[in-house]
């Protein structure tokens, strides 16, 4: 089943919005590492590499039922905050705006009985649901070291274990 002109469009903003997440969470990660801390800025690179991956495979579903996305403009983040607490406090926002993007998405989709899109649009879902709950933990996490030095570093340590710590974003 192709997609409809509507669905088309609605998936392509789906892309550029996924792609300007990557480019946010790399913009968190600069924060990061100027701040000295190299695991929570290798966890927000790893997030930008699978918001990529995340733009990919919306990509691969309307390509491989014969449409051409077409990516929009993305604009530079600003106004992400200093803290840390700053940063993830801007990753939460945003995956919360992501979330509520592939819902509309799911709508749409719905709306139109192409129940071709649901299997990748349910799988976003949890993504998301995963996504949001995970940033919400590290904040929790954050809100309870307050001031204290030692736990951000360790908290910077444990994140380190997702996103590989390693400055290129790899495990």
């Amino acid at each position: 089943m192709r997609l409809s002109d509507t669905l088309l469009k609605t998936f392509s903003e789906q892309i550029t919005l996924e792609l300007e997440s990557s480019i946010v969470y790399l913009q968190l990660a600069v924060i990061l590492d100027g701040q000295g801390l190299p695991g929570m800025a290798g966890w927000m690179r790893h997030q930008s590499n699978e918001e990529r991956d995340h733009a990919g495979r919306f990509i691969s579903h309307v390509t491989d039922r014969g449409g051409s996305p077409q990516i929009g403009a993305i604009e530079a983040p600003t106004n992400l905050g200093d803290s840390v607490q700053d940063v993830f406090r801007a990753s939460l926002a945003h995956e919360e705006k992501v979330s509520e993007s592939i819902r509309n998405l799911y709508r749409q989709a719905q709306s139109e009985g192409d129940i071709d899109s649901m299997p990748l649009l349910h799988w976003f879902i949890d993504e998301q649901i995963e996504e949001e709950a995970t940033v919400s933990e590290i904040l929790g996490r954050l809100a309870l070291i307050g001031s204290d030095g030692a736990g951000l570093l360790r908290l910077d340590a444990d994140l380190a274990g997702r996103g590989g710590g390693g400055r290129d974003g790899s495990e």
